[in-house]
């Protein structure tokens, strides 16, 4: 596996230099860059163009400037690297840094939420293949994909953006808008659950009744701009993500990894007692990364005290519960930090860019800020790639779930839980992790037009720049951190593969 992998890494070492070249070729004469100095009517105009000629080594053949830049980059390898300078002369390093820190952020949760929610839509429509939810995610999924990014964007700074800042203003939902929303909730928890049009429309109708219910309850509590969660609700979400993820990965006729679940959410809620003080008050990310791999260690421990027979299973499942509960402690926390942070920022979603300037608030005042900024391209980002692998998962199930394995492991009379999520997904993520792979490096040069639209300071708008000033340097660093990214992609899932099929480790 390992002279698998040094290979592949030798061939993708090649194609990214052989890349680079063609792009630096392509970018150097995709105009002229003293065309802003050629119509200058400056007196020292022409000391101005000598000295960019200067500085971009202009009279200089395209082999050797290339050769310079490559020259830079290699010595990254000695740490000390030269990504050389712009137009402007500033340094192209610094700029990359604080770009790449940017879209990754943006990229990153874009890539989570469209595997999370693409692959669990996918499989769901496998099973219920051809039934209204199948017919509506088809739908949607072409939808979404064919979706031009620039105008969905634009609607969701005019709708999710703009409007929701006039409606939070007041925080009041109409009764319309109550029973819109119950409505939509209710038509597609019944298309999950499927079954007969009775069922269907009974389970539609509750659903509906429920969540107007409750709408109707926070309304009159104000809860939108006051909104409050607690201690005994961080218990109740993490007691039933414990019974969801052991009913999904074990069955919940497995005791012990029940119980190892069920200790793990409760000594989770408990933790937050003790550590409220650092948790409301953290002096840095570290100390909260620090705690969640606590959570995390403990978490395993437990699932291993309990384990038994089944220590693997309950270890696995245990330190999910873990993680989870400890993301609802993290929400718990924004949301009593809302009604606050709508007192430094009244209108809470920007248009543009991706932190407030000058904002005072404290650490999750601060974080809340960031997110909220984080909301409309992520949305924008996850659509596109939700519709991908919803398809892909839908297409790779149904592959699976016809092949005699499957079959026989129903013949054998184990559970559908155990035939899909313990034979049929396994088999099925095979060809979706190259998906994966290949997702991650096209968001970030996807992000190009969602971050103009949301005038976000990342790679986007390095590139755009660039190739405007016809400037080479921002450009290829822009190539060089895609192509990185693309390479370690490809690298983890060959990894992934390795993990998923032992046969690929022969």
């Amino acid at each position: 596996m390992l002279k698998f992998n040094l290979r592949r890494l030798g061939i993708s070492a090649h194609v990214l230099l052989a890349a680079s070249f063609l792009m630096f070729v392509l970018t150097v004469n995709s105009g002229d860059p003293l065309k802003d100095l050629r119509e200058s009517n400056a007196d020292n105009k022409q000391q101005l163009i000598d000295a960019r000629v200067d500085h971009m080594g202009l009279d200089d053949p395209d082999v050797v400037r290339y050769v310079d830049w490559l020259a830079g980059v290699g010595q990254c390898f000695t740490g000390t690297c030269d990504l050389g300078t712009t137009v402007t002369g500033a340094n192209v390093l610094d700029l990359t840094a604080q770009a790449a820190t940017s879209t990754l952020r943006l990229v990153t949760a874009a890539t989570l939420l469209a595997i999370v929610v693409g692959i669990a839509v996918g499989i769901i429509s496998a099973i219920r293949q051809y039934s209204g939810f199948d017919y509506s995610v088809t739908f949607l999924a072409f939808l979404f994909f064919s979706l031009p990014v620039f105008w969905a964007a634009v609607l969701l700074k005019e709708y999710g953006a703009i409007r929701f800042n006039d409606w939070i203003a007041g925080g009041d939902m109409k009764p319309l808008m109550i029973f819109g929303t119950a409505a939509v909730a209710g038509v597609v928890v019944g298309a999950v659950l499927g079954g007969s049009w009775r069922r269907i429309l009974s389970t539609g109708a509750v659903t509906f009744a429920f969540v107007a219910l409750v709408l109707w309850v926070l309304n009159a509590l104000d809860w939108f701009r006051n909104p409050f969660f607690g201690l005994g609700m961080v218990l109740l979400t993490s007691l039933g993500a414990a019974v969801l993820v052991t009913a999904i990965v074990a069955g919940l006729g497995n005791r012990r990894v029940l119980y190892a679940a069920l200790t793990t959410a409760v000594v989770g809620a408990l933790s937050y007692l003790a550590f409220a003080g650092i948790l409301l008050e953290p002096s840095s990310w570290w100390v909260l990364i620090g705690l969640f791999l606590l959570a995390v260690v403990v978490s395993i421990g437990i699932g291993a005290a309990w384990g038994g027979y089944a220590r693997k299973q309950a270890m696995l499942i245990s330190g999910i519960t873990g993680a989870i509960t400890s993301l609802v402690i993290v929400f718990d926390i924004l949301v009593a930090s809302w009604a606050s942070f709508l007192q430094l920022k009244s209108r809470p979603i920007s248009t543009i860019g991706s932190e407030t300037p000058n904002f005072s608030g404290d650490f999750w005042e601060s974080v809340l800020d960031t997110g909220m900024q984080l909301v409309l391209p992520t949305v924008v980002l996850t659509l596109i790639s939700v519709a991908s692998y919803s398809r892909y998962t839908r297409s790779s199930m149904l592959e699976v779930m016809n092949q005699d394995y499957v079959r026989t492991a129903r013949s054998k009379g184990l559970s559908e839980r155990a035939v899909v999520t313990k034979h049929a997904f396994r088999n099925a993520l095979i060809p979706i992790t190259t998906i994966v792979a290949f997702d991650f490096a096209g968001l970030i040069g996807g992000a190009v037009i969602t971050e103009s639209v949301f005038g976000w300071k990342g790679m986007g708008a390095m590139f755009r720049e660039g190739l405007d000033r016809v400037d080479p340097a921002p450009v290829m660093a822009f190539f060089l951190v895609t192509g990185t990214a693309a390479i370690l992609m490809n690298m983890l899932a060959d990894i992934a593969y390795a993990y998923l099929d032992p046969r690929i480790r022969r």
